[in-house]
Formats: structure tokens, C-alpha cells, sequence
């Protein structure tokens, strides 16, 4: 940006509702989601994109909302985890995170779930290698990711089979 432009107004679609914003020079996409729209379901760790718990969605892509300045998001489209339930339904693959005991203490948990969902939307039946290598830029400490991996199996299994799951 240019010297002494400390602020910068942007459009974009956050969750499917169009926001227009100032944004500072500075400041991330987390920080705009996390501290000024009160989506806290993203969350920051390492700050320099190696763990995957700051995901969210830009334009379909997964991206770490620590490094992205939230000027980057004007005129684009960001979902976050917040925004992958539908009218308080949640998403198959947040239902099975829950059936499948996908989390523990649940702080990298939002961050999986973006980067799965952009997986199963690229790919509706990976296999196991498929989605262990799509989570290498994903860090959990708690589950050994063998439940992650077989709840995006079973969402895929519901696709595979055209069955709807409640």
C-alpha cells in the first residue's frame, strides 16, 4: 500500500452475506473474522502457516487467514467453519467429525473441517492416501488422525451413495 494509507475499504461475501469493510493496512484475515465480525471459529496458532487451524476458504481455496491480509479479500468470497452448517443443519462432514470422534480438544478442528470440505468438494471419493496428503498442512496433536481420515471417508461413502445423511 501506499506510504500513509493506513486504511482500505473493501466488499466481500463472508458466509454468504456481503460485508463492506474498512480494513487496516496491517491487518489479517483472521484477525478481521476473529476480532471485528466475531467469527472465532478460526483460529490462530502459529501464526506463519504451518499448522492449518487458521483455514478458511477464499474464493473455494483453503488458505491460513494468519498470513492473508484482509485486504486481499476484496471483492472475493471467504467461508469459514462457521459458514459450513446450513440453517443450523450441520454439514455431513461436521456430523461425522462428531460421530467419528474426529477431535479432542477440538482448537484444530475448525482448520480440518475448511480443509476437508475443500477436499471432498475437489475430490467427492478420495482414498485414505489421497486424504492424508491433502492434511499434510494440518497439525493435531490430540487424535493420531486416523478418526479425521475416516470421517472423510464416510462422507464420502454418503456421496458415493447418493444418501443423504441427518
Amino acid at each position: 500500500m501506499p506510504e500513509g494509507l493506513r486504511s482500505l475499504a473493501i466488499s466481500t461475501t463472508v458466509n454468504g452475506v456481503r460485508r463492506e469493510l474498512e480494513v487496516e493496512a496491517g491487518e489479517t484475515l483472521a484477525q478481521l473474522l476473529r476480532e471485528r465480525l466475531s467469527l472465532t471459529g478460526t483460529k490462530v496458532s502459529c501464526g506463519v502457516q504451518i499448522c492449518g487451524a487458521c483455514a478458511v476458504l477464499l474464493d473455494g481455496l483453503s488458505v491460513s487467514a494468519c498470513t492473508v491480509l484482509a485486504a486481499e479479500a476484496d471483492g472475493r468470497e471467504i467461508r469459514t467453519v462457521e459458514g459450513l452448517a446450513q440453517n443450523g443443519v450441520l454439514a455431513p462432514l461436521q456430523r461425522a467429525f462428531i460421530e467419528c470422534g474426529a477431535f479432542q480438544c477440538g482448537y484444530c478442528t475448525p482448520g480440518f473441517l475448511v480443509a476437508c470440505t475443500e477436499l471432498l468438494e475437489r475430490n467427492p471419493d478420495p482414498d485414505e492416501e489421497t486424504i492424508r496428503s491433502w492434511l499434510e498442512g494440518n497439525i493435531c496433536r490430540c487424535t493420531g488422525y486416523r478418526s479425521i481420515v475416516e470421517a472423510v471417508r464416510r462422507v464420502a461413502g454418503w456421496q458415493a451413495h447418493g444418501a443423504r445423511h441427518e
